[in-house]
């Protein structure tokens, strides 16, 4: 393990990560890859959760090429040194931001999107010009063998490896170096990759998860809402990091979002769901046995709740009548069961909500735009959603994470480039002598007109655009002085001119 990591760290030191033109190949080739072998991923999509073609096709492996196209088109804008403002000691500097790939980095998969949660991180990690280790999910076996079987056809193997294999390989890797972590996962072990972080001071990135509320407002379109969410909460049955969680609503929409509900579920998988082609399947018997025990424990009126231990499949299932002491509350669901809670007004929903862990995601079902502005106001949430959910990560312009328990860092589009990035600042000063007067204040002997000086020069101040050209303007003029006093001067001694003067 030691050694695949310092070949990448090898190949790092030599440069070869660093020109854009070869950060653009390996982003061209990885495209080369989802395009050509879309097949191989969608049947192991398929093996290891019974994933329908088209949740393979369209959530894994078409929303990765989107990711990656993005990459290609504004990679050329991302890398462009960042001009800042100045203060008055600077106006005849640069100051700017340049962007450093960080090194050798480690991207740790989950397997509910075995191959996005893989493979997303990886394009931004090229772009900003890292050597990746990628991690796969054992738990998705399939997956990350078509992973690691075929990068190394389509991306150079020197910078970037996989690494298949449990909790040993995961255990070795962290006792590694590395200049940057990115982990999808949950709560329990995001904490142990933290844990082993911090014995390298390594940075992270931690995707983690939690119980994303929802809150229906009466004045919701019940028809639309009740699509939106059945279908956001039953894709990969439920097992998504973002998957609307636990329902926060009056008695009355309660009611009338469970009958629509209930007719789509029929409408969309049938009279009996586990024939269906169209529902995944809980990954394994330990996440099946987990869900078991809550729907067991459950104080809450069942609706569904059919299981099949041996098929690994569990019904979608909505449970009223619950509080906030109920099994289904206790922890994140992450499988096809919605509790539902009654509130009397948004007000009582905000301080629920409030009143625990900050979730990964936020859903407000609402036509009042007061009540989507107290939301966003007075609640914490790493993302939020009005009317919808779960869309939102096909908005790369948007960043991606958690707050406080639900993850740290964020990433998509430029934002996976900035997080993989070392945001450098540079200061460009040259020897002109208007610059060297207007820090001679800075050299001793030091005086209080000199602190004063000082202190008007580096204020903190909101400088005037004309301002800024100032000094250029003070150079051009004193120079076209300088040319007429050598042409006046030239003439009254006649001396002589050149030709282009």
């Amino acid at each position: 393990m030691e050694d695949i990591v310092e070949d990448c760290r090898g190949a790092f030191n030599l440069g070869i990560t660093r020109p854009l033109q070869w950060r653009m190949i390996q982003l061209k080739n990885l495209l080369r890859m989802l395009d050509e072998k879309s097949s191989i991923f969608a049947a192991a999509l398929a093996k290891d959760l019974r994933k329908p073609n088209q949740e393979a096709l369209c959530l894994e492996v078409d929303y990765l090429k989107n990711d990656v196209r993005g990459c290609i088109n504004n990679i050329g804008d991302w890398t462009q040194d960042n001009y800042v403002e100045k203060n008055i000691l600077t106006l005849l500097d640069q100051t700017l931001v340049h962007y450093d790939p960080l090194g050798v980095v480690l991207i740790m998969g989950a397997w509910n999107y075995p191959l996005q949660l893989s493979l997303a991180p990886l394009a931004g990690a090229i772009s900003a010009g890292n050597c990746v280790i990628i991690k796969p999910s054992e738990l998705a076996p399939e997956t990350a063998k078509a992973i690691a079987d075929l990068i190394p056809q389509y991306l150079d193997p020197h910078c970037f490896k996989v690494v298949t294999g449990g909790i040993p390989e995961t255990t070795e890797l962290l006792e590694l170096r590395f200049d940057y972590i990115f982990f999808t996962g949950s709560s329990t072990v995001g904490k142990i990759v933290r844990e082993a972080a911090n014995k390298h001071l390594t940075p992270v990135t931690l995707e983690l998860g939690g119980k994303s509320p929802v809150y229906i407002c009466d004045s919701a379109d019940v028809e639309k809402t009740a699509k939106r969410l059945v279908w956001a909460k039953l894709i990969n049955l439920g097992q998504t990091c973002i998957a609307p969680d636990y329902v926060l609503c009056s008695k009355a929409m309660e009611q009338k979002f469970i009958s629509k509900a209930q007719e789509l579920v029929k409408e969309w998988y049938g009279e009996d769901p586990q024939k269906s082609s169209n529902l995944c399947r809980i990954v394994n018997r330990r996440n099946f046995d987990r869900l078991a025990d809550i729907l067991k424990n459950t104080k809450g009126t069942v609706i569904g709740g059919r299981m099949d231990k041996d098929d690994l499949f569990i019904e979608p299932t909505m449970i009223t009548g619950i509080d906030a002491q109920d099994s289904t509350m206790q922890v994140e669901l992450f499988g096809p069961i919605m509790p539902f809670i009654t509130v009397k007004n948004k007000e009582e929903a905000v301080e629920f909500i409030n009143a625990r862990d900050k979730p990964l995601s936020l859903y407000v079902f609402t036509n009042n735009k007061d009540v989507s502005a107290l939301f966003k106001e007075k609640t914490s949430s790493g993302s939020m959603v009005i009317n919808d959910a779960i869309v939102h990560l096909s908005v790369d312009t948007l960043p991606f994470g958690g707050v406080g328990p639900s993850g740290m860092g964020s990433y998509h589009g430029k934002f996976t480039f900035l997080t993989f990035s070392h945001q450098k600042s540079v200061l460009v000063r040259d020897f002109s002598g208007f610059g060297e007067m207007l820090g001679a204040s800075r050299y001793p002997p030091y005086s209080d007109n000199k602190i004063k000086t000082l202190g008007f020069l580096v204020k903190n101040r909101k400088i005037p655009g004309f301002v800024k050209w100032v000094p250029y303007l003070s150079c051009f003029l004193a120079g076209g002085a300088a040319a007429v006093m050598y042409k006046y001067m030239a003439n009254m001694y006649n001396l002589d001119m050149p030709d282009w003067f």
